[in-house]
């Protein structure tokens, strides 16, 4: 990531004051507060802003740190201000970050001004830059920054430390040094606290770390993000199939992988196809949500049908109508419940299939005992409100064969769409939801017929 300069952090009222300044025409004024803020604070600012105050607020930003804000704001967010900068403005953000930053920001960008941006690029920052941007984004390799410091086995702590000296300002994050051969080959590290602690008359062989840490350079950013949660990493090195060293991975990068990843699955389970901008037309939210409210409309439609079948027996007996919507409630919600653990147990990879089992019988006991246990209580509420005591025994029967049914949903959906191949997240709750409305109405109507009726 770009080096960042520490600056004021946001105060909860800094988005009125700006707002205020900017209706009394007064620019200087929100000039001189967005000159006060972090990069990620302006982005905050520029997130909770309606496309018209946004603009204009943008516009003020220096071009030295728009490019931080870029990399800070949401897909859509950065997707609408780029539209908002010409050729020259892009070019100057874009100098002002490190090249993985450049590289995360390409792909938003039209051919025109990635093409500008290359030509401002010297030499080897272009050649930097087509080393990331050979590997896919979800990579090791598309991850790394190639920003690194090496050194030789057979120089003394002393030399090391007269390079640094002479190199001054170090790359953000750097903890240690990379230890490689003539050919690039990466040998192992020498840790900063190593450096500082060896005699300088100590040759690098001699301290160097061999067993460590590091990543091909296809490896998904998945695996990579759950190895430094793991190993409490700061950065680690990235390798390609002769182990040469291509550049390195470091902790803010991957904080920014975890971060997408959970914002990806919050909106899989929403069953939304793409991040939203707040403030987004109505069309473009319209489009964005569309696809599985259709869903939902179609099992909606199933599960009155449901209810149509068993018109007969709700005519006769008015209390199902009033009991049946908790029986569905409760199953979605248990279902729902199961669907968060499951997925999140597949994104840490901790799912396969010798442990399934252990974890389904698991599950089928959980909600046996939670049917149980609230079906008993609901059934006793039954008896109370209606003095009826078969439709009470059919209230707990049926609480308890609709949260075995949501278990065994709530593990199979996501298991069975990761198996092949799908975002095991996308979608879950819409489908678990009209698995156990309508499975719980018919499970209830239909036990209510054969035994009360």
């Amino acid at each position: 990531m770009a080096t960042r300069v520490r600056k004021k952090k946001i105060q909860p009222d800094n988005a009125q004051i700006v707002l205020a300044a900017l209706e009394n025409g007064h620019t200087e004024r929100v000039s001189d507060i967005l000159g006060l803020l972090h990069p990620a604070d302006i982005a905050r600012l520029l997130e909770g802003l309606p496309p018209e105050q946004r603009h204009p607020v943008w516009a003020l930003v220096d071009p030295e740190v728009a490019g931080e804000v870029l990399l800070e704001v949401s897909e859509a967010v950065r997707l609408d201000l780029i539209q908002e900068m010409d050729s020259a403005e892009l070019v100057i953000a874009a100098r002002s970050l490190d090249i993985d930053d450049i590289a995360d920001l390409i792909p938003d960008l039209s051919d025109e001004i990635i093409a500008a941006i290359l030509f401002a690029l010297d030499k080897q920052d272009r050649q930097r830059l087509d080393a990331v941007l050979s590997y896919p984004e979800d990579t090791a390799g598309g991850l790394m920054n190639v920003d690194t410091v090496t050194v030789r086995e057979n120089i003394t702590i002393e030399v090391v430390s007269r390079y640094l000296r002479q190199r001054g300002e170090l790359p953000e994050h750097t903890n240690s040094l990379f230890v490689v051969d003539r050919s690039d080959r990466l040998l192992g590290i020498l840790s900063l606290s190593r450096l500082l602690t060896a005699s300088p008359a100590a040759r690098v062989s001699q301290v160097t770390e061999h067993d460590l840490i590091k990543f091909g350079a296809l490896t998904p950013d998945k695996e990579v993000a759950e190895a430094f949660e793991r190993y409490n990493l700061i950065t680690a090195p990235v390798v390609d199939e002769n182990g040469r060293l291509l550049g390195r991975i470091t902790v803010d990068d991957v904080v920014d992988v975890i971060r997408e990843e959970a914002d990806r699955e919050i909106l899989n389970l929403a069953g939304l196809r793409e991040e939203e901008d707040l403030f987004a037309s109505v069309w473009q939210s319209v489009r964005n949500r569309w696809t599985w409210l259709a869903l939902n409309l179609v099992t909606a439609l199933i599960a009155s049908r449901v209810i149509g079948v068993f018109e007969s027996s709700i005519e006769k007996l008015v209390a199902l109508a009033a009991l049946m919507p908790i029986v569905a409630g409760i199953g979605g919600n248990s279902g729902n419940q199961t669907i968060t653990m499951i997925v999140r147990a597949l994104a840490l990879g901790r799912l396969n299939p010798e442990n399934m089992r252990k974890l389904f019988a698991k599950e089928i006991g959980v909600a046996l005992i939670n049917g149980l246990m609230w079906g008993g209580l609901l059934g006793a509420i039954a008896w109370l409100l209606y003095h009826n005591l078969p439709l009470a025994l059919v209230m707990t029967a049926a609480m308890a064969l609709n949260l075995l049914l949501a278990s065994v949903a709530g593990v199979g959906v996501p298991y069975f769409r990761n198996k092949f191949g799908r975002d095991p997240a996308l979608g879950s709750s819409v489908l678990i939801t009209a698995i156990t409305d309508s499975g719980g109405f018919f499970i209830f109507l239909g036990l209510a017929t054969l035994f009360l009726l």
